[in-house]
């Protein structure tokens, strides 16, 4: 099997895996609801509705629309990206990192255009409802992000150490940039090196 090929087959993969949980959380959890798995590990169903961490770059749908654009943007920059270091038969490992990165901006992409469409809004009361009568909760590319990871690995009293609740694109991303990060820094150097050369 070709590079190309086992990249998208990968990509498919981990897409189906972050959207086959997220719509069962999406569809089985009320807002808030939470499955203790272990002391350290638990199912809490939470909705993101901008950046990283729950960061917002303003108020209203304008704010969500442009955060999306620069998502659907920058995804698009990776697969040119990607693309181009198959080319110059770059490191197996650095295109895995970059699928993983890449795999996670889509997994969220996918929320943010549909997902405000497609389901009927999560509250703590009730359910949210798969492609309901009266429509979606808001617009196309305003959806919110669904996470459901949670690690409160310590908790003394009222301190929680790791309080984040992200969800599988997310760990996609952190895994793919720390791995590229750890071992991949020196590809990264040379070949920028060899680009000024060149220019």
């Amino acid at each position: 099997m070709s590079t190309p090929k086992k990249l998208i087959l990968i990509s498919v993969i981990l897409l189906v895996l972050d959207q086959c949980v997220k719509f069962w959380i999406k569809t089985s959890f009320t807002l808030g609801e939470e499955i203790r798995i272990f002391d350290w590990f638990r199912l809490l169903f939470v909705e993101n509705p901008g950046m990283a961490f729950g960061m917002k770059l303003g108020e209203g749908n304008v704010w969500k629309i442009v955060l999306t654009s620069f998502r659907i943007v920058a995804s698009a920059g990776i697969i040119w990206y990607i693309r181009k270091l198959i080319k110059e038969q770059a490191p197996t490992g650095v295109l895995i990192c970059l699928t993983l990165i890449l795999c996670g901006a889509l997994g969220n992409l996918i929320d943010s255009i549909f997902y405000g469409v497609i389901f009927s809004a999560s509250t703590p009361y009730h359910v949210a409802e798969f492609l309901p009568a009266e429509g979606g909760y808001t617009s196309l590319l305003c959806g919110k992000v669904v996470d459901m990871l949670y690690f409160p690995l310590i908790v003394k009293g009222d301190f929680i150490f790791f309080r984040p609740v992200f969800n599988f694109a997310d760990s996609y991303i952190t895994i793919g940039a720390a791995v590229l990060i750890i071992f991949y820094r020196k590809f990264f150097s040379t070949t920028k090196g060899n680009e000024q050369q060149q220019s």
